[in-house]
């Protein structure tokens, strides 16, 4: 596998993103993401030499080192990136960079919310519920399809056409399809049974996870989606946690919280009413799982959204993070 063959060295990445400006929005931990002024998405070969501390932001990041590796703190896990692999780091989730004293990477910050209300992308959500680290070795039967997805995303946003944004909405598309595709048909996503009963199992998660989706402010016990599932609760449990990578109880916080932040984004819900309508039936639970997965409570995030600030940093020579 070449290390990003399309890459020129002599090729000038920055026109593009000329209308960058150095400065960076912030609301404390959060990146307010400055899409290019002729995309809603930005990407760009970044030479920062410097760590970039714990922060978040709507886009979907996605991270391939061309010259040296580059590290990512995310998810209670370090994440050592070396040029041909990719690391995907889902939308909302907090994240540090660590870059080495020399190198290169391109990073893409992609503007998922207009397939976000597509039925199947609540599945999509399992598989980049967390980080996703793509090696040839890791992933061998898909590296080279996304891998070359992601090199033409890349070259439709710098040639800068009329038509790009629908080329890269149209290959942002089909990766998601071929990431779905490969966890679908993958042998080992539930072991020891024929291939007949792994794709029944995996039209089954998709359904429940599809439900979820619709009632998941509603009560939801492991009996009841169970029974809806057609399984036994404990040959459930099991075959749930192999699907999604998370037990039930998890599962159903993370997707909570997330229904959370929107909700407390906008200033006419009161916490206790963002809690309420997320899900959550315990106020005490809500705040303590929201600390857990953002670092701070459900008001200090409303606050922190209220009032944005401009970083300057002298390492944004090279773009923004």
């Amino acid at each position: 596998m070449s290390k990003i063959k399309e890459f020129s060295a002599g090729e000038n990445y920055n026109v593009v993103n000329a209308d960058w400006t150095g400065v960076r929005k912030m609301r404390q931990n959060e990146e307010l993401v400055q899409y290019s002024e002729n995309s809603s998405n930005r990407i760009w070969l970044n030479e920062q030499t410097e760590d970039y501390p714990t922060h978040w932001h709507a886009a979907m990041e996605i991270i391939m080192p061309v010259e040296n590796y580059y590290d990512v703190d995310a998810a209670g896990e370090h994440y050592h990136i070396l040029p041909g692999n990719i690391l995907i780091i889902p939308p909302r989730e907090p994240h540090a960079l660590h870059a080495p004293s020399e190198g290169r990477r391109f990073i893409f910050l992609m503007n998922v919310s207009a397939v976000t209300h597509l039925k199947g992308y609540t599945s999509l959500q399992t598989m980049i519920g967390a980080p996703l680290l793509m090696t040839p070795e890791n992933s061998p039967f898909i590296f080279d399809d996304v891998y070359q997805i992601l090199v033409r995303i890349r070259n439709a946003y710098y040639k800068n056409a009329a038509y790009s944004e629908f080329t890269i909405l149209s290959l942002l598309l089909e990766l998601f399809a071929r990431l779905m595709e490969s966890h679908d048909n993958a042998s080992e996503l539930f072991l020891g049974v024929s291939p007949v009963k792994q794709q029944e199992y995996v039209q089954r998660f998709s359904r429940v996870l599809e439900y979820i989706n619709g009632h998941y402010t509603e009560e939801l016990t492991q009996d009841g989606l169970a029974e809806y599932a057609g399984l036994s609760k404990s040959h459930f449990s099991r075959l749930f946690k192999q699907y999604t990578g998370f037990t039930l109880g998890d599962y159903l916080h993370r997707r909570r919280i997330k229904a959370a932040e929107e909700l407390l984004e906008d200033p006419s819900n009161s916490i206790t009413e963002a809690a309420m309508n997320a899900g959550f039936s315990s106020i005490p639970t809500f705040n303590r799982l929201f600390r857990e997965f953002h670092g701070c409570s459900p008001r200090e995030y409303r606050t922190l959204h209220a009032s944005a600030v401009q970083v300057t940093p002298h390492t944004m020579a090279a773009g923004p993070l």
